[in-house]
């Protein structure tokens, strides 16, 4: 760029003087395809039970999340990521991969009246009794009482992976970040016969506070301890690369960087190792009640801010975003 000839002949506000001309230059526009909408599911019928700390969100039923999923469609978003509530919880979660399960019959319902894609969620803390994402130590003195064991929850992963694959899930969705998932997924999945099924991977998942109101909204908070042992230190940049290389090489289809918006380093930097495969973004629980909560307060103006935070998240690199803002955002955007 030559910099010598300036102004006043070089006036970049030409290209910001109308809303068409806006319209024309802009950079980056970020669509209701771009949206996969989060929805959690119980048992019943005809029920909706409100997530306190998130606003406009709540605990549906299989029937409302069909009616919710129609509604999607119609606004231009094609997919959905499913959470489920079961009835029982266990310590292993065995209603995860139940075929009959909530989310094997969501999963089937929304497949047989809607053209969505079905993303499901494949973890074990909304289902364990203990709200971990995995099995728990309690044999091995080696190990801490408690300690999410690696080798044996991917055992469960792959039961759980196959029955959302058996009952019609487009794509799975592996959220833990325990070692070997997505290879361990991908070779049960194609044992299986379903080796066309991809893994969106949570490629990058963060120890967060950001995840505050989901663990509401999801019914799975952990009754001890955290989960900084399998979720990363959100100090860490190059451990992102790291596990977004390790899942490429497992055979992720799609990775992911969570939360989104105190990420955007991330997802920029693994946008730019890996620019083949498509970039997701979680816009989380705790960045969308932030807003519903200053907007209540009359802080900000909710539509100005949220479409500005999409667009930021869509700018630094992702091609997808789960958001709890995607039918609002998209009624939005279609006038």
């Amino acid at each position: 760029m030559d910099l010598k000839a300036g102004f006043p002949r070089v006036r970049p506000r030409r290209l910001r003087s109308t809303d068409a001309l806006r319209a024309m230059v802009r950079e980056f526009e970020t669509t209701p395809r771009d949206f996969i909408y989060p929805m959690f599911l119980i048992h019943g019928k005809n029920q909706a039970r409100p997530v306190s700390s998130m606003p406009g969100i709540a605990q549906i039923t299989v029937d409302r999340a069909v009616d919710c999923a129609k509604l999607a469609q119609s606004l231009g978003i094609t997919s959905v990521l499913l959470f489920g509530i079961p009835a029982n919880k266990d310590s292993v979660g065995e209603e995860n991969y139940d075929g009959n399960g909530i989310v094997q019959q969501a999963i089937r319902a929304i497949k047989a009246e809607t053209s969505m894609i079905v993303v499901t969620d494949v973890c074990l803390c909304e289902y364990t009794d203990h709200g971990h994402c995995g099995i728990l130590n309690k044999e091995n003195p080696r190990l801490p009482e408690g300690y999410l064991l690696n080798d044996e929850t991917l055992r469960v992963l792959e039961l759980v992976a196959v029955s959302h694959a058996t009952a019609g899930a487009d794509i799975v969705a592996p959220s833990g970040m325990i070692d070997g998932m997505v290879l361990s997924i991908r070779s049960a999945l194609d044992t299986a016969d379903f080796e066309h099924t991809p893994i969106m991977s949570y490629s990058a998942k963060y120890a967060s506070a950001y995840y505050g109101p989901f663990r509401e909204a999801a019914g799975g908070p952990p009754t001890f301890g955290d989960r900084r042992t399998h979720q990363m230190d959100p100090s860490n940049v190059r451990e992102a690369l790291r596990e977004s290389q390790l899942d490429v090489a497992e055979g992720a289809d799609f990775l992911m960087v969570k939360p989104a918006l105190a990420y955007l380093d991330v997802i920029r930097a693994i946008r730019s190792e890996f620019p083949e495969l498509p970039m997701v973004a979680y816009n989380v629980s705790g960045e969308y009640s932030m807003v519903k909560a200053a907007h209540h307060m009359g802080w900000l103006d909710e539509k100005t801010i949220v479409l500005e935070n999409l667009t930021a998240i869509k700018r630094a690199g992702a091609d997808l975003i789960i958001t709890y803002h995607a039918l609002e955002a998209a009624r939005w955007m279609n006038g």
